[in-house]
């Protein structure tokens, strides 16, 4: 069997961009070498598109030293049409070919690369690519949106409150009688950011103020919404074979015990106060209902790709928090450690997502 032409694209100019970074480290490093050619993209901070180091652990997760993708001096040159999947590296010495690109696996986390504009210029250029799809990567990528959507859908949400500067520059009085009615603690958010950035729990009316501007550094567009006591809980989720329903991971639980919420620094820089479990203690029950509320979630925003979808559990009763398009594969990210706990590999679970660009 020839070997298909696979870039893995990451890095990118959102907050992410060490995150993403830390990702490729894992998919490089697990990536079925007998099935795939492996062309390493990196996007710096800035935007510009470079031939990185097909190296895993130039991207070891560390922090210490987080890593990233910087500008080597040498540029990625897309296809001019879709006449071609031709990919050229423009240097010091010149133009070259890079050969045919099969498959595009953008392993970006954050805005510009998992909210829809990637996925957009790689449907302009006919290029297939792992992943969701324009329409579910901007629906998943704004929480105002997907909390609508799922709402819509009949999939229970936390009660949320959605503000900009400018509802807050016209109707103070009116925002604050609304946080009032979520009741205290809340959690704020930006729309469009992930990973926890920007994120503050507040327990006091007084503390709004600093909390908003935290969430405001990262979005214009902030989310208030109700803390619910409860465990939380994630899953991963990956379409239905054949037209069959979406195929939902064993659950994973974040266990908080000396830690306000699940924030950056648990997430990924190995912060004490958070535990994994994965699995998670589940009755049949609980794991049916988890599993058909993950499902409904995710065809509701599009069902495409993969998802994680992230619960709150209060003991009789689903919320979904999130649904995340491009979830992180670090060493100790959830989405790989539910789909091993349910019987893939983590290379299985690498090509499956670069098939799924090809059958759709």
């Amino acid at each position: 069997m020839d070997k298909r032409a696979v870039v893995v694209l990451f890095g990118g100019r959102s907050s992410e961009h060490s995150i993403s970074s830390a990702t490729a480290g894992g998919v490089l490093r697990a990536i079925d070498r007998d099935r795939f050619d492996v062309i390493p993209v990196g996007i710096t901070r800035e935007g510009a598109y470079v031939l990185e180091d097909d190296d895993p652990d130039k991207f070891a997760l560390d922090p210490e030293s987080m890593p990233e993708v910087v500008d080597n001096g040498t540029r990625i040159v897309w296809p001019d049409s879709t006449a071609s999947r031709e990919l050229r590296v423009s240097d010091a010495a010149g133009e070259r070919s890079l050969g045919s690109v099969d498959v595009v696996l953008p392993i970006l986390h954050g805005r510009f690369g998992e909210d829809g504009t990637v996925q957009g210029f790689l449907e302009l250029l006919g290029i297939p690519y792992a992943g969701a799809g324009v329409l579910m990567s901007a629906i998943g990528m704004d929480k105002h949106t997907t909390k609508s959507v799922l709402k819509a859908a009949d999939v229970p949400v936390v009660p949320w409150v959605t503000v900009t500067r400018a509802d807050l520059a016209r109707d103070r009085p009116q925002i604050e009688h609304r946080v009032r009615a979520l009741g205290l603690p809340v959690f704020v958010k930006p729309a469009r950011a992930g990973s926890s950035v920007g994120v503050t729990k507040v327990a006091a009316l007084s503390d709004l103020d600093a909390a908003l501007e935290v969430a405001f550094a990262e979005d214009d567009t902030v989310l208030i919404e109700q803390a619910v006591t409860g465990r939380e809980i994630e899953c991963g989720v990956l379409p239905g074979r054949d037209g069959g329903l979406p195929r939902v991971s064993l659950p994973g639980e974040i266990v908080i015990s000396g830690r306000e919420f699940y924030d950056f620094e648990a997430k990924y820089l190995g912060a004490p106060g958070i535990d994994l479990v994965c699995p998670a203690e589940l009755h049949d029950g609980e794991l049916a209902e988890m599993q058909r509320v993950a499902a409904r979630a995710f065809e509701a925003v599009g069902g495409e790709g993969l998802a994680r979808v992230d619960f709150f559990f209060t003991g009789t009763d689903f919320y979904v928090n999130e649904v995340n398009t491009m979830p992180g594969f670090t060493p100790i990210s959830m989405f790989p450690k539910c789909w091993i706990a349910t019987g893939m590999t983590y290379t299985d679970l690498i090509t499956e997502l670069i098939d799924g660009a090809r059958d759709r």
